[in-house]
């Protein structure tokens, strides 16, 4: 079985990218699980909270479910056209201390995807991952996108996607990044 963690970047009740990362878990291989994890309980990150009490242990657990995964899907809203402050708080914690970066990260399978209620997707805020899924060592999938914009418009009322052509395209970016961790190639 492949276990995939899909960490949302909001902390929203009705957030747009929790419900992408649910409908995905819908649509993904048999094979295959999801485990959906939002930023809730990640303090911001402070070097002095850090020195003297460690990681927090919301951090710890999510550091050990993802070293304990075969992939990481992250599901990035965009603000101000780059990567929300608690999500990238969430990654800077993540890698603390700096040791456990590569047994977190070092060569994880890692795609973004992301859903906005905007007209332009969140191809700007996937972009800004970049740099720093390099710096933390994942293989990161390259071979499909997945930016959905209007995103109001593709779920119902309870976070259920309801679009067709949506649901086919997020059914074909699992299919491949399914097919990439399963290579353990880069693409």
């Amino acid at each position: 079985m492949i276990r995939i963690v899909g960490i949302s970047g909001s902390l929203r009740k009705r957030s747009l990218n929790t419900a992408l990362l649910r409908a995905a878990g819908k649509l993904i291989p048999a094979d295959v699980e999801l485990e959906v994890v939002t930023p809730e309980g990640i303090p911001l990150y402070d070097g002095d909270l850090e020195a003297e009490k460690g990681v927090p242990h919301a951090v710890v657990m999510l550091q050990d479910k993802i070293a304990r995964s075969d992939g990481i899907l992250l599901a990035t809203p965009e603000y101000n056209h780059s990567i929300p402050g608690v999500f990238k708080n969430t990654i800077d914690w993540l890698s603390r201390p700096p040791e456990t970066i590569s047994k977190v990260f070092g060569g994880r399978p890692v795609a973004v995807i992301g859903a906005t209620p905007g007209g332009f997707g969140t191809a700007l805020s996937q972009n800004a991952w970049l740099p720093v899924l390099k710096r933390l060592g994942t293989r990161t999938w390259f071979g499909g996108q997945l930016m959905v914009s209007r995103a109001q418009q593709v779920f119902d009322e309870t976070g259920e996607l309801t679009d067709e052509t949506v649901r086919d395209q997020l059914e074909a970016f699992l299919g491949g990044f399914v097919s990439f961790i399963q290579s353990g190639n880069h693409q």
